[in-house]
């Protein structure tokens, strides 16, 4: 598996990484023998990046890849987390989270003070029970973008500075607010989610070019955008960013599929393949949830794409062109 650099820091990350929002029973429930097996296949495969949340399963993935990586040699493996959502002891009374399928043990509190970042990253690595967290995003922080970026990302950087976490920067779904991020901090990494993918170039517009001319590395997330790249023929009631797919997404995407199966190549792997043709962008984040997933996303990720296949898929008018050249 292929590594790079993230921005100007030292931290490096294999291309494909394991997206940790699936352990926190993302969707459905999910035991701790079926996450552990997600795990050690990651590993099998040689997927040595791991990303997390408090916000995933509150706690659950954190507390699943900490007990992982524990048994890993330490300088072998990168573990991103996040802040923003502090994580508050409550009463569950019978109640499920309403994100993940798990026991409504905690509720979130936005929080992007500097206590509110310092408190969070103790939380996680009490949670995890590693020695360091490698990269530290702001979370989400869409509608809580000001307090993010005038108080959350400075607090970021003097835990940088202290050499307490190797790369900062942000995971959002908006690459607009994350272009002034970029243009306004000293940011390392970014994490784009479903906005530079097969069907949805709009991070080409500002965001890709600030990423480059910034030295900023970009990890794509949600490449499946939310289900509807995930296999390779959509199906009627596949979804697309969390909710059904619009009848044109549907037929895009069979578009899509047409070109790629006239080269030998599957929709998930022309998905997975196509953020990184762009020079910004350093990895992609796949959420998984079995060992099968893992070796399938992992086998379809290493299989490569003809080259031919993009030039079609641009002649076609599937893909901004800028994405390819």
């Amino acid at each position: 598996m292929r590594t790079k650099r993230l921005g100007r820091s030292d931290v490096e990350i294999t291309e494909l990484g394991f997206g940790g929002g699936p352990l926190g029973g993302l969707y459905a429930p999910l035991d701790d023998e079926t996450a552990a097996a997600a795990l050690a296949a990651a590993w099998e495969c040689g997927i040595r990046y791991f990303d997390t949340s408090p916000h995933y399963g509150i706690g659950h993935s954190e507390r699943r890849i900490g007990e992982f990586l524990r048994t890993a040699p330490r300088r072998e493996f990168t573990l991103s987390t996040k802040v923003g959502r502090l994580l508050v002891p409550q009463d569950p009374q019978g109640r499920r989270d309403e994100a993940f399928h798990v026991p409504a043990t905690h509720r979130r509190v936005w929080d992007f003070s500097r206590d509110g970042v310092l408190r969070s990253v103790e939380d996680s690595l009490a949670r995890t029970g590693v020695d360091r967290i490698d990269v530290l995003f702001l979370h989400d922080a869409e509608e809580h973008f000001e307090a993010a970026l005038r108080s959350g990302f400075p607090a970021l950087a003097e835990l940088r500075a202290q050499g307490v976490v190797g790369a900062v920067g942000a995971g959002m779904y908006d690459p607009v607010r994350l272009t002034t991020l970029v243009r306004e901090t000293d940011a390392d990494v970014v994490m784009l989610s479903g906005r530079y993918t097969l069907l949805d170039h709009s991070a080409l517009d500002d965001l890709l070019p600030a990423c480059v001319e910034r030295g900023v590395s970009v990890l794509a997330a949600s490449v499946f955008n939310s289900g509807l790249l995930a296999t390779p023929r959509p199906a009627a009631d596949a979804t697309f960013d969390y909710g059904p797919a619009s009848s044109d997404i549907l037929s895009r995407a069979h578009a899509v599929a047409d070109v790629c199966e006239a080269h030998g190549v599957t929709l998930p792997q022309a998905a997975m393949a196509f953020p990184l043709l762009h020079q910004a962008v350093a990895g992609i984040v796949i959420g998984m949830r079995t060992a099968e997933e893992v070796r399938l996303n992992s086998e379809a990720f290493q299989a490569g794409t003809p080259d031919g296949l993009w030039a079609d898929l641009v002649d076609a008018g599937l893909l901004d062109p800028r994405a390819v050249s």
